[in-house]
């Protein structure tokens, strides 16, 4: 199984929180915001009882890279951000770019998905190419 394959799931009954590992560029916002439901030092790491419904879902929408979404149970409401008119490239500081927006993303194999959220790196450095993983961190990377 591919890890791009991978998905997690973690319900409070209200909501689902869903993680994609894969598209995780490990910027940490999600556990430096609210560690009572994002602990990396823990298993499952996601604790989706830990803080109010509303909380999770605003931390969520924080993350750059689109790897946590949620779907709402209360509702037919769902985390997939409307299709936008236009695409939004977020170069971060010593880090990679985040693209937002309706995009497709063409594969070297010719396969194309489409994505609304994605980290993709700029260092050179990520083993999960053309995606971030964080290594820009361990790297030193550095804007020129």
């Amino acid at each position: 199984m591919s890890s791009e394959a991978i998905i997690k799931q973690y319900s409070n009954g209200e909501i689902t929180v869903i993680w994609q590992p894969a598209k995780c560029s490990h910027s940490t916002l999600c556990f430096q915001h609210l560690p009572s439901v994002f602990d990396p030092r823990t298993r499952p790491w996601v604790n989706p009882q830990g803080a109010s419904t509303e909380a999770i879902i605003a931390q969520i929408k924080t993350c750059p890279s689109g790897a946590l979404s949620y779907q709402d149970m209360r509702s037919s409401a769902s985390t997939e951000t409307a299709t936008k008119p236009s695409v939004l490239i977020d170069v971060r500081p010593n880090g990679p770019l985040l693209v937002q927006g309706s995009i497709t993303l063409k594969a070297k194999d010719g396969s194309e998905t489409v994505k609304e959220k994605v980290a993709l790196c700029r260092c050179g450095a990520s083993a999960n190419k053309p995606f971030c993983d964080g290594s820009h961190v361990k790297l030193g990377f550095q804007d020129a």
